[in-house]
């Protein structure tokens, strides 16, 4: 019995497409109804939970008489376009047998990592959960691009379960576990527990999974156990139909142990699922100040700016050799920055106005991704 998820209060659980879907693409509604019941018996003995919920492209791909996933961004938007309602509407009619109401969520990356946006995320999800309310968060797929590319809601799902304060992330999928190597070999063994990153190292992890009707794979779902355990949660990844040994605390699947205390999404984000927009050449003081003293990056410091990007987005903070040292949020637009290298704020404030007497990534909003060497 594993104690910690048996007792866990709050729950987000995450479905993958291929655990709600018949192979010609439209949803199954016999597997819906049985994760629907599992997660009603979870609610009813008190358990607060929320569902991450793929499908919505997949949902999409029979009334539109695609046979498969499309490659194309159009079609993907499309089929999630008319498969989000079906979806949804499968889940409303499925909880409500039991009494439950449901909430649409729709998210992207920004809502969960943008300061201007997390609020608003925060305060819905909570309140839906005050509320007696079943939150079924998807990404909006519809209108957003980036999220496309994201991996299946799985780190999606981990920022949720970090966002909502859960006590345990439940990834649900077509494998039941974390295997040494390709599941669908003879030679490879299921991996009961991960105690600590370091064990994954040795292990040949893919993005192979039984069907072609998901976007990610074990790489995404890692990925995901990673985030939510350096935030203090739980971690079980297992096979769909294992749901409800999987909620109780039963031995399926993998379970990552949670490694630290609750930390921010941004960062979270920051290190193991950000697409960097550009990259800051630093010189030799800078990198010192960023890696060692965990100081803001300040325009004194900057050699080069690589990439087109926005304040706001991710950038790629590298040393003189070009090796990634660090990640933040940035606060200039790529535009802006080559006539800003190598001055101090002081000047630029005194030139340019007080506006500029500004970091180009602050400390908070930055991640620190490899430790300097000694000796």
């Amino acid at each position: 019995m594993r104690e910690p998820i048996a007792k866990a209060g709050r729950l987000v659980v995450k479905v993958g497409s291929s655990s709600l879907t018949t192979s010609a693409g439209g949803l199954d509604e016999s597997r819906l109804a049985a994760l629907v019941d599992t997660l009603a018996r979870a609610r009813a003995s008190g358990r607060e939970v929320v569902l991450v919920s793929s499908g919505a492209i997949a949902a999409g791909l029979a009334p539109l008489n695609l046979p498969s996933r499309p490659r194309d961004l159009a079609r993907q938007q499309a089929a999630a376009s008319v498969g989000q309602g079906l979806l949804i509407a499968r889940y409303t009619t499925a909880f409500a047998t039991h009494g439950m109401q449901v909430g649409q969520v729709l998210l992207t990356v920004d809502d969960v990592t943008r300061r201007s946006h997390y609020r608003n995320a925060y305060r819905t999800l909570h309140k839906l959960l005050n509320l007696d309310v079943v939150p079924v968060v998807n990404e909006n797929d519809t209108v957003a691009t980036h999220e496309i590319r994201f991996g299946d809601n799985d780190r999606l799902a981990a920022l949720v379960a970090q966002l909502v304060h859960a006590d345990a992330l439940i990834l649900l999928s077509d494998v039941d576990g974390l295997y040494d190597g390709d599941p669908r070999r003879p030679d490879t063994s299921r991996v009961s527990e991960v105690n600590d990153p370091a064990e994954l190292a040795d292990l040949k992890i893919g993005r192979t999974g039984r069907s072609g009707l998901g976007s990610g794979g074990m790489q995404t779902k890692v990925e995901a156990a990673m985030i939510a355990t350096g935030s203090g949660i739980e971690v079980v990844l297992a096979a769909a139909d294992s749901a409800e040994q999987a909620l109780r605390g039963d031995t399926v699947g993998t379970w990552f142990h949670s490694r630290a205390r609750r930390r921010s999404t941004r960062l979270l984000w920051l290190e193991y699922a950000a697409d960097s927009a550009g990259r800051l050449h630093l010189d030799a003081g800078a990198v010192r100040a960023v890696v060692e003293r965990h100081t803001s990056l300040l325009p004194a410091g900057i050699t080069a700016v690589d990439g087109s990007f926005t304040a706001g987005d991710p950038v790629d903070m590298v040393d003189e050799e070009g090796r990634v040292v660090a990640r933040g949020l940035v606060n200039y637009d790529a535009a802006e920055l080559p006539a800003l290298l190598g001055r101090s704020t002081r000047d630029l404030a005194r030139e340019l106005g007080v506006e500029y007497e500004r970091e180009v990534v602050h400390r908070d909003d930055l991640v620190v991704l490899r430790r300097p060497d000694h000796g």
